[in-house]
């Protein structure tokens, strides 16, 4: 079993989510719909953790030197029915604190972080999943997070590349867009999903559930996948 899982985003009419962009085209309607999408654990990948969470000191160029760990391994610092999660590969990210966004950190990284690393996690008191040899096990880091944490329900708030890799590894239940009134334009700018391999011109099929147009023009979009 898995979490029920969704991916949140703001975005641009051209479908760019860089978030001081779209800062300027929106205020806290972002956050109002995640509060609406109800209890659920927020997950983010390794650079959006690095440049909007304040709990990371530091990302390193390199992961930490060190024994690899080389197996699966979980950790569960402190049980919460709500979690703030990153994804971090290599274990990059340094942190000053076991919590995030007023809820207890986990870590989902994979078997080539050093004992150093989750040594790191563990003195500070961050749970963490690590499963995967040279990339991390997504639907075996989902089955962890539901049964060994309780996570009933996952939202995937950002960036491009993770959401690309949950849809690509066929684990997004819902897609949640809030489209603001605006465009960028500007090239080489990451898209909602992003960096999945080439399928020729095979969309992602989905039903649209909900559609709300906000008094500042953004619109919310919501869609289940197609199986």
């Amino acid at each position: 079993m898995k979490p029920y899982i969704i991916v949140h985003m703001m975005t641009s009419v051209d479908g760019r989510i860089d978030c001081p962009m779209v800062g300027q085209l929106s205020t806290d309607e972002y956050y109002v719909a995640v509060d609406r999408l109800g209890l659920c654990s927020k997950l983010s990948g390794r650079r959006t953790m690095a440049l909007e969470c304040p709990e990371v000191k530091e990302e390193l160029a390199m992961p930490l030197e060190g024994k690899t760990v080389g197996r699966e391994s979980v950790h569960v610092a402190k049980a919460s029915e709500e979690y703030t999660i990153a994804v971090d590969t290599c274990g990059r990210l340094r942190w000053t604190s076991g919590e995030a966004d007023g809820h207890p950190l986990l870590c989902i990284v994979s078997e080539k972080v050093t004992d150093g690393y989750l040594e790191h996690l563990r003195q500070l008191g961050i749970s963490w999943i690590a499963t995967g040899q040279e990339r991390i096990d997504l639907p075996r880091a989902m089955e962890i997070l539901r049964e060994q944490f309780g996570v009933e329900r996952l939202a995937v708030v950002g960036g491009g590349h993770i959401c690309g890799g949950f849809l690509e590894a066929g684990l997004v239940d819902e897609v949640s867009i809030m489209v603001a009134p605006g465009i960028d334009g500007r090239q080489g700018q990451t898209a909602v999903f992003d960096g999945i391999a080439d399928r020729g011109v095979n969309p992602y099929r989905l039903k649209l559930e909900s559609v709300e147009q906000w008094a500042t023009d953004i619109v919310w979009l919501r869609y289940t996948v197609k199986r």
